[in-house]
C-alpha cells in the first residue's frame, strides 16, 4: 500500500424499509421512545423478512468486492493446520481435543500413554450435518472410564448432557436437560455427578430471564426427573450454583455466583454422612474466592480479599472464621490469575502487564522456582490431581499459534509435546508493548502487531480491538483473521482499557457502572495515541468488539464518529434500558447498573447507544454481525441498533448488519461459518478503508 492511497468513495445505499413505531415509554419521568421494539420478536414475520432483505444488502456489498475470494483462500489455507487442546488425565486415560485443520468442530480423543495411538472418542461433526452441534463441556471419571459431556445445538448456552463409556465408546441411556452456565462434578464411586438446571418447563421462550437455578445430584441409569434436589434459593431467583466434588471424594463445595457479580459465596457438604447438612463457609458477598485444591479439612482458594491483585489463603473448614484463615501467598505485583495443587506444588499463573508469568510455590506458600515461557505471550493449562506428577499448559502469542508443552514436577523440565505448523514465517512479524496515557492521566499497555518495519507515515490500516468489562483480561492471542489482515499491510493493535482484569480488582472497578465511561476513554485515547505517533490516521482506523465489546465499539463510534472510518461491533449490547429483561441480562448490573435505579439509568441513558444516535450525522461505516439464535446477548439489541444507524446515517459510509442465522453467541460456531464471517469482515474493511494490498500480493 502507498502514501497516496485514499479510503474509497462510497455510494449511499438504499436501505431496507424499517417500520418506525410510535411506542413511547415514561421512565424515572423521562420520556423514552423506543421505535423499533416490534424487532424485538426474532421469529415474527416481519422481522424475519427485515432480517433477510438486511442480509441481502449486506451479501451484495460483500459479494462486489474483488479480493473477497483471495481472502476467503489465504484464511482457509492457514486455518488448515493440526490444533490441540491442553491434555488432562484422569486414571489412565490421556484426554485431548484435535481438529484435523478444516474440521468445523474439534473432536475428542483418548489415550492410554503419550506414546500411544489415540483413538477417537467423541466427534462432533458426526452430530449435525451443517457443524452446528458442539462439545461444550467434558468431565472424565476419576478412574478415566466414564465421560460425562455437554453438547450446544446452533450455539446455544442451553447444554444437553450424555454419559459416554470410554471403552466402548458408547453412550450410556442418560440424559440431561434444561442445563445452562454449569459444569459437572462426579462422586467419588462414579455412580453419579452433581449439576445444576433451571426449571424445567416446556413453554418458557428463548429470550425468557434465567432464575431459579438448582443444584442437583444424578444418578446413572435414573430419570432426570428423579434427581436429587442439593441446593436452592427460592428466596434468592438470581443465584447460580456451582457443586464440586474434592479430589478426596469427602466434599462437596458449593460455590454461589449471582450474575457477573465476581464476589461470591461458598457453602460445604461432607459427602462421608448421607445426612449432612449443607453448611455456610463464606455466608456473604464481601469477595472473590475461587476452589484451588484441599488436604483434609485444610481448603485452598485464589481470592481477592484484602488481596485485589489476588492472593492464596488457606481455611480450615472445622474452623472457618476469618480470623483463623492463613494467607499462603500474598499479594504480588503482578495479578494472580490462576492457581492449582498439583504434586504438592502451587502452580500459580500470573499476568504482569497483561502477559503470563508462572511461578511455583510449596505447599506452605514458599516460592520454589518459575517456569520459562517462549516470551511475550499467554500461558494457560497446569492442571490435574494433587499427586500427579506432570502437567500440560499451552503457550500462544500474536504471531504463535497455542503450542503444547509437558512440564515434569520431579525434574521441572519443560518439554515439548504439539507443535502446530502453518504456511507463513512467523519471523515476518514484530510485537511490541506500549504505554499511552489516558485522558484522565492513568497509564495503559496497549499491545501493537504488524509486519516488521512498518512505516510511520500516518498511512498504515489498523484494527484496534477492545472488551473492557467484567474483569475479563485481553491477553495476547493468535487469530488467523487478524494475520491475513496483518500481511495485506495492516497493523493490529489491542489496548488492556479499565473494566477488565489485567491489574486485579481494581483495574475491574474502575471501569463499570459510573465508571464505564473511563473504558471508552481509555479506548479513544488509544486511538488518539495510534495517531499521534503517526502509525495511523482516522481514515484508515477500524474499531472491533464482542458482547461486552460491542457495547464498547457502539458507544465510542457514537461519541467520536470523526475518529474513526470503520467499526465492526459484534453481538453487542446496544439497548441499556433493557438489556436486563432477556436471558441472562439481568445479570450484567454488577457491570453496568441497574436500569430500574434512577441513578443508574441516568449513567446508563448517557452512553446506551441505541439512545445517543444522532440523526443527521456522518457517521463511520459500520458492519455489525450477530445470530438469530443468540440467547445469551440477544440478537434485538444489533437489529433495533443496525435500524436507527441507517435512518440517521448523513455520510456516505455503509451501514450493514450481518445476521447468521444457526449460530449463536460465539461459542461452538462451525469452522465454516467462522470463516464466513471473517472473510466478510476483511472484504469490508479493505473495501471501506481503501486498501489495496491482498494475501495473493503481500
Amino acid at each position: 500500500m502507498t502514501s497516496d492511497e485514499k479510503p474509497l468513495s462510497h455510494k449511499p445505499l438504499a436501505y431496507p424499509r424499517t417500520r418506525k413505531g410510535d411506542l413511547v415509554e415514561n421512565l424515572h419521568g423521562q420520556n423514552i421512545a423506543d421505535p423499533y421494539r416490534w424487532l424485538e420478536n426474532p421469529d415474527s414475520p416481519e422481522t424475519r423478512t427485515w432480517i433477510h432483505a438486511q442480509n441481502r444488502l449486506s451479501e451484495e456489498f460483500i459479494a462486489a468486492i474483488p479480493r473477497r475470494e483471495a481472502i476467503e483462500k489465504r484464511l482457509l489455507e492457514l486455518w488448515n493446520y493440526e490444533r490441540y487442546g491442553v491434555p488432562f488425565k484422569e486414571g489412565d486415560h490421556y484426554f485431548y481435543f484435535k481438529n484435523d485443520g478444516l474440521q468445523n468442530q474439534s473432536a475428542l480423543y483418548v489415550a492410554d500413554g503419550l506414546d500411544v495411538e489415540p483413538w477417537l472418542l467423541l466427534d462432533p461433526n458426526t452430530l449435525s450435518t451443517e457443524g452446528t452441534v458442539s462439545i461444550s463441556g467434558v468431565e472424565a471419571s476419576r478412574d478415566g472410564k466414564l465421560l460425562a459431556y455437554g453438547i450446544s445445538s446452533a450455539g446455544s448456552d442451553w447444554v444437553e448432557w450424555k454419559v459416554r463409556d470410554t471403552s466402548t465408546g458408547k453412550d450410556l441411556p442418560d440424559r440431561l436437560e434444561r442445563i445452562k452456565f454449569s459444569g459437572v462434578s462426579w462422586n467419588a464411586g462414579n455412580s453419579g455427578f452433581y449439576y445444576s438446571r433451571y426449571e424445567l418447563n416446556i413453554d418458557a421462550k428463548p429470550s425468557d430471564p434465567d432464575r431459579h437455578q438448582k443444584l442437583y445430584f444424578h444418578k446413572l441409569g435414573t430419570l432426570q426427573e428423579n434427581d436429587e434436589l442439593i441446593y436452592a434459593r427460592p428466596d434468592q431467583s438470581e443465584y447460580g450454583f456451582d457443586g464440586r466434588v474434592t479430589e478426596d471424594g469427602n466434599y462437596l463445595l458449593i460455590t454461589v455466583w449471582k450474575g457477573t457479580d465476581t464476589r461470591n459465596l461458598l457453602f460445604l457438604k461432607d459427602l462421608r454422612d448421607s445426612r449432612s447438612a449443607v453448611m455456610p463457609l463464606v455466608p456473604e458477598f464481601f469477595a472473590h474466592f475461587s476452589f484451588i485444591a484441599n488436604q483434609g479439612e485444610v481448603f485452598f482458594f485464589r481470592t481477592d480479599f484484602e488481596a485485589p491483585r489476588g492472593s492464596v489463603v488457606a481455611i480450615n473448614v472445622s474452623h472457618p472464621a476469618i480470623d483463623a484463615w492463613t494467607e499462603l501467598i500474598p499479594q504480588a505485583e503482578p495479578t494472580l490469575e490462576e492457581a492449582t495443587f498439583v504434586n504438592g506444588y502451587f502452580l500459580a499463573q500470573y499476568l504482569r502487564d497483561a502477559h503470563s508469568e508462572v511461578s511455583v510455590f510449596d505447599s506452605r506458600g514458599k516460592f520454589h522456582k518459575q517456569i520459562p515461557l517462549p516470551g511475550l505471550g499467554s500461558s494457560g493449562g497446569f492442571s490435574g490431581n494433587s499427586s500427579d506428577t506432570e502437567t500440560f499448559f499451552h503457550f500462544t502469542a500474536p504471531t504463535r499459534p497455542a503450542t503444547l508443552y509437558r512440564l515434569d514436577l520431579d525434574t521441572w523440565e519443560v518439554s515439548l509435546f504439539k507443535q502446530p505448523a502453518l504456511k507463513f514465517n512467523p519471523d515476518d512479524f514484530e510485537t511490541r508493548q506500549f504505554f499511552y496515557v489516558s485522558r484522565d492521566g492513568t497509564r495503559v499497555p496497549v499491545l501493537l502487531t504488524s509486519l516488521r518495519d512498518r512505516p510511520r507515515n500516518g498511512d498504515n490500516p489498523v484494527y484496534l480491538y477492545g472488551y473492557g468489562g467484567f474483569n475479563v483480561s485481553l491477553t495476547p492471542f493468535f487469530s488467523v483473521p487478524n494475520l491475513v489482515w496483518m500481511e495485506m499491510g495492516g497493523m493490529v493493535a489491542i489496548p488492556n482499557i479499565r473494566g477488565g482484569g489485567e491489574y486485579g480488582e481494581e483495574w475491574h472497578q474502575a471501569g463499570i457502572l459510573a465508571n464505564k465511561i473511563r473504558g471508552f476513554e481509555d479506548f479513544e485515547a488509544c486511538a488518539e495515541w495510534l495517531i499521534s505517533e503517526k502509525y495511523t490516521r482516522p481514515e484508515k482506523l477500524a474499531i472491533s468488539g464482542g458482547s461486552n465489546g460491542g457495547l464498547l465499539v457502539g458507544a465510542c463510534l457514537l461519541r467520536r464518529p470523526d475518529l474513526f472510518a470503520a467499526a465492526l461491533p459484534a453481538v453487542g449490547v446496544f439497548d441499556m434500558l433493557r438489556f436486563h429483561k432477556f436471558t441472562i441480562g439481568w445479570a450484567w448490573t454488577s457491570d453496568y447498573g441497574d436500569p430500574e435505579k434512577l441513578e443508574d439509568f441516568a449513567v446508563l441513558l448517557s452512553y446506551s447507544p441505541l439512545h445517543n444516535v444522532k440523526p443527521g450525522t456522518a457517521y463511520p461505516a459500520v458492519f455489525i454481525t450477530t445470530a438469530d439464535h443468540d440467547d445469551r446477548v440477544v440478537p434485538l439489541h444489533s437489529f433495533k441498533f443496525a435500524a436507527a444507524l441507517q435512518e440517521a446515517q448523513a455520510g456516505p459510509k455503509p451501514i450493514l448488519i450481518r445476521v447468521e442465522t444457526r449460530a449463536g453467541h460465539g461459542a461452538g460456531k462451525p469452522l465454516n461459518k467462522v470463516v464466513e464471517e471473517a472473510t466478510d469482515r476483511l472484504a469490508f474493511l479493505i473495501q471501506v478503508l481503501g486498501m489495496n494490498s491482498s494475501p495473493e500480493n503481500k
